[in-house]
């Protein structure tokens, strides 16, 4: 099954739909400033789930991410887990620095 993933920066998510169906098929709701994109929500309807959709939506954004050189928090938890049981995208993590000395 191809899924087909592309981003809807005016609607601020990315948007996955399965080849030769019109509906979506899950989406990953995000707000990005012009170093950082953080991951707020993910949805597939149950008719969609263990399909690759949710998979596909990590992938694809976080490879636009790590091409645009940006930071990544993922306050969605199926991100969070997703990108834990992916190492290769584990560099892409937001971590906060602290300016003040201990």
């Amino acid at each position: 099954m191809a899924v087909e993933v592309s981003d809807v920066p005016e609607a601020r998510r990315y948007e996955a739909r399965v080849a030769g169906e019109s509906d979506v098929a899950g989406v990953a709701e995000y707000l990005r400033t012009a170093e950082l994109i953080a991951f707020v929500h993910t949805e597939v309807p149950p008719e969609y789930e263990g399909r690759g959709v949710g998979s596909a939506l990590a992938r694809t954004a976080l490879d636009q991410a790590r091409a645009e050189n940006l930071r990544v928090l993922a306050t969605c938890p199926f991100f969070a887990g997703w990108i834990a049981r992916h190492p290769e995208y584990q560099d892409l993590l937001y971590q906060a620095r602290s300016n003040v000395s201990d």
